[in-house]
């Protein structure tokens, strides 16, 4: 065997293929996927025969899809779709953090209330509930301030007050508030006690420890339930028809479809417009889950060296 002089001191490791060496290299050969890269070929078909049959069939009416695109009344409807996404959302986010608080009161009637709500708005269909406050209206045709079997003091004509829009709002963004209040407990729930008992005996308010203890840390967890929900609130803006409110993206795209009888580019329109703002949706829900998560998902080989 060969051996070669090396400044340490020590004879270099024998060579494979040098005369006498006995060693034998260890070869690493990956694994062979052959069933991966069929199904690779296979999908690929797939894809491509779907995106010719999607090109090349006149029944999809393209030239109608891209003429109706932005068309302005499809983009009102987007406009609208946006606005009643928003103002549910807050609405639904302020009935659910006064529910949270309600349910964790030392009071058993506010409890009682909070549960009651929770109970009430998740147990009954949404678009019941719309159906409800389109004919809220109806119902009560006159909001007044009483004295107990008294005269009136104050009143307005419900209809000036419960509009189509404030009834879609109100109705969607109350449905909304029950699932909110679940995911904001969960998320405070996760949170050790201890803290708050601390944050106490240091003296900090009731109100003071929500915003500086709790809040921020619940972020982390409520957030990505919250961001799908808020997704969701978006296409569930395509039932408000059953208050009626007729200025959403859905009623948009349908109103332009009846009148040239061609519903299937129409619903294509509103597809697009939700997956478009869906995908932007998308992208903000990412960076906020990155921006409440800082110091948390921290990689597990950073600081060692």
């Amino acid at each position: 065997m060969t051996k070669t002089n090396d400044p340490g001191g020590g004879a270099s490791p024998p060579v494979a293929g040098e005369a006498g060496g006995a060693v034998t290299l260890n070869v690493i050969v990956p694994p062979r996927h052959p069933g991966r890269w069929l199904a690779v070929v296979i999908l690929a078909l797939l894809a491509l025969q779907m995106a010719q049959a999607l090109a090349v069939n006149e029944n999809f009416h393209w030239g109608v899809f891209w003429k109706h695109l932005f068309h302005p009344h499809v983009l009102r409807g987007v406009m609208w779709t946006l606005i009643l996404t928003v103002a549910a959302m807050a609405v639904a986010m302020f009935v659910a953090i006064s529910l949270v608080v309600m349910r964790d009161s030392d009071n058993p009637i506010l409890r009682g209330l909070a549960w009651g709500w929770i109970w009430f708005f998740r147990g009954t269909p949404i678009y019941t509930q719309l159906l409800f406050w389109g004919l809220f209206a109806v119902l009560f045709p006159r909001l007044s301030l009483n004295l107990p079997f008294g005269p009136e003091i104050i009143g307005v004509e419900t209809k000036w007050i419960v509009t189509p829009a404030m009834a879609a709002v109100l109705g969607l963004g109350f449905n909304e508030s029950a699932y909110l209040t679940e995911i904001f407990r969960a998320g405070f729930k996760a949170i050790d006690r201890g803290q708050t008992e601390a944050a106490e005996a240091l003296g900090m308010t009731r109100t003071r420890i929500w915003l500086r203890i709790l809040m921020p840390q619940a972020m982390r967890t409520i957030i990505p339930p919250t961001g799908n929900e808020t997704i969701g609130m978006l296409k569930m803006t395509s039932l408000v028809l059953a208050v009626p409110f007729t200025l959403d993206l859905m009623f948009a795209t349908n109103a332009i479809a009846n009148r040239i009888f061609l519903p299937i580019p129409l619903l294509m329109v509103a597809a697009f417009w939700y997956l478009a703002i869906t995908s932007v949706l998308m992208v903000g829900q990412f960076w906020l889950e990155r921006h409440f998560g800082r110091g948390h998902d921290l990689p597990a080989t950073r600081g060692l060296s």
